[in-house]
């Protein structure tokens, strides 16, 4: 955690502040640096560490405490918020990406977010209240028979597909999709629906 969105730095900055090449600070003054400075994600294979004691440290004055308890503006990695969550990391994950949680920020390449963004999904998980959903009873209409109903590009399928005798599925995929755009791997799935579609 970071306490109270504090200004951090990792290693390789502080070898540069050191004046030393990082290789020469991680054989060298590292050790004794992390006995004395703890990093702010424990575990983590990215160490960062508070900007503050850092500096402290290379100075040679008294490391100050991090504030204690927890703050609004901490800011927790994808574990410290799954175990807020009782998710797993990747949930926190895909829930950043979906919208769920907000997107957090990247500082050193660990992901992070705001304490109070947490608790906010906490206290709203997703399926209940506010950005939950579709409102009971609030349906779309009838349902598709399969995802590429009405897709134009199905026909361009079904025509290949009649086209293409003893062609390899995934050869004719990749030709559709260098012709008319789009993914192999979708013109795959379309031509499997066009073979399963009367």
């Amino acid at each position: 955690m970071i306490p109270r969105n504090r200004p951090v730095i990792n290693e390789a900055d502080i070898a540069q502040q050191a004046g030393v090449p990082v290789a020469t600070w991680r054989r060298r003054d590292a050790p004794a640096f992390r006995q004395r400075v703890a990093s702010l994600f424990p575990g983590s294979r990215i160490l960062i560490y508070d900007l503050a004691q850092a500096r402290a440290y290379l100075a040679g004055t008294p490391i100050p405490v991090l504030p204690a308890g927890e703050h609004p503006d901490d800011l927790l990695n994808d574990e410290e918020t799954a175990a807020i969550l009782d998710v797993t990391a990747s949930t926190v994950r895909g829930y950043a990406t979906r919208g769920y949680l907000s997107a957090g920020r990247t500082v050193y390449s660990i992901r992070v977010w705001p304490r109070c963004d947490v608790e906010e999904r906490l206290k709203n998980p997703p399926g209940q209240g506010k950005g939950g959903g579709r409102p009971p009873g609030k349906g779309e209409g009838p349902r598709k028979a399969h995802a590429y109903e009405g897709d134009p590009r199905l026909h361009t399928a079904a025509v290949a597909l009649s086209a293409a005798d003893d062609t390899p599925r995934h050869h004719i995929a990749a030709a559709l999709a260098r012709q008319h755009g789009g993914s192999t791997r979708t013109w795959e799935r379309l031509l499997a629906q066009a073979s399963q579609t009367p």
